[in-house]
């Protein structure tokens, strides 16, 4: 039986690095949710669904809030995560509330998030969508090291498809264009694994709208993930361009790591004024900014994902979001 959704856009608060949760909101007795549970089960049915969809590739329609499985692993995304059934739990719950698209990389732990994904959901839901990338080392906790070279990401890909337990990737992301390497070879790699089936569709991520033009020029693109956010602005072009192009748009730190949250925020006025936190406001202003927008919040807590998919209750009118919009700014 599906668990009751309790959460409420302004269920909760979450400070540094959207971790720090004040479960002093969930309290809830344990006659009233008996009492209650039906009607809550009805009442919030796979509630993400109410964020809208769209059509990855034109043909993987997905729920526009997603969730970032970067979360599940441990310090400096890096090895086990310090709870791991609540990881679990936080896939699977995903699941239970709507989220049909889930984001990772074989360098989340590395491998840990992909082999979490599959023994949380495995085997999986019609529909459920799973996006993940490569083209990355990891030498320890929070080093990242870009590695393009065609025989790695092949074997990227092959480790991805054995931990994820799938024969076909839905949208594999090269996760960073290696200057090292010739763009031309790291594509031309995707564009063969794709005509062997591995991968269904391919996405980009960290790139320039120029970049995105000299890749559809190789393989087709149906898909980027650049850092985005309310209070980071620095890929408006990408998105315009991706939304001309009717390319899905994944803004990875959509919430700043609690950034929003600060009590200097002029964004936290304005939550006050709409009854909801910070964080909230952010997922709902991004949703709202555009269609093709995919926002992947992440988090390695149940409360914390209901506090999440409760942004989509969120209603902010036409000139609040143009408020919101110059308050981001400020920020």
């Amino acid at each position: 039986m599906e668990v009751p959704f309790f959460a409420t856009p302004r269920a909760s608060r979450y400070s540094k690095r959207e971790e720090k949760f004040d479960t002093s909101s969930h309290v809830v007795g344990k006659a009233k949710r008996m009492q209650n549970e039906k009607s809550v089960v009805q009442r919030n049915h796979a509630p993400a669904k109410k964020a809208g969809e769209f059509l990855i590739g034109n043909d993987l329609k997905v729920t526009r809030l997603g969730f970032g499985a970067m979360r599940i692993t441990g310090d400096g995304v890096w090895g086990e995560p310090a709870d791991r059934a609540e990881a679990i739990r936080v896939l699977r719950r995903a699941v239970e509330l709507g989220i049909n698209f889930i984001d990772t990389a074989d360098s989340y732990g590395p491998g840990v998030s992909e082999e979490i994904i599959a023994e949380a959901l495995h085997p999986y839901p019609k529909g459920l969508v799973i996006a993940t990338k490569g083209g990355f080392n990891r030498p320890g906790p929070d080093q990242w090291v870009e590695n393009g070279k065609p025989e790695h990401l092949r074997s990227a890909c092959e480790g991805s498809l054995r931990r994820l337990r799938l024969d076909r990737i839905d949208l594999y992301q090269l996760h960073r264009i290696d200057p090292k390497v010739p763009a031309e070879d790291q594509l031309g790699t995707l564009k063969d694994l794709q005509a062997q089936g591995k991968i269904k569709h391919i996405g980009l991520s960290e790139v320039s709208v120029r970049q995105i033009q000299q890749a559809r020029t190789i393989v087709p693109i149906v898909s980027v993930q650049n850092r985005y956010s309310i209070s980071d602005r620095g890929s408006e072009d990408v998105l315009d361009y991706c939304e001309k192009e009717k390319m899905g748009f994944i803004p990875w730190f959509p919430l700043a790591a609690g950034q929003v949250s600060r009590d200097d925020s002029p964004i936290r006025r304005l939550a006050a004024h709409l009854k909801a936190t910070s964080s909230q406001v952010a997922l709902a202003w991004l949703l709202g900014r555009s269609p093709v927008m995919l926002p992947i919040p992440g988090t390695s807590k149940v409360p914390h994902l209901e506090e999440n998919v409760a942004a989509v209750e969120l209603k902010i009118d036409p000139n609040k979001m143009q408020e919101l919009d110059g308050l981001a700014r400020a920020s």
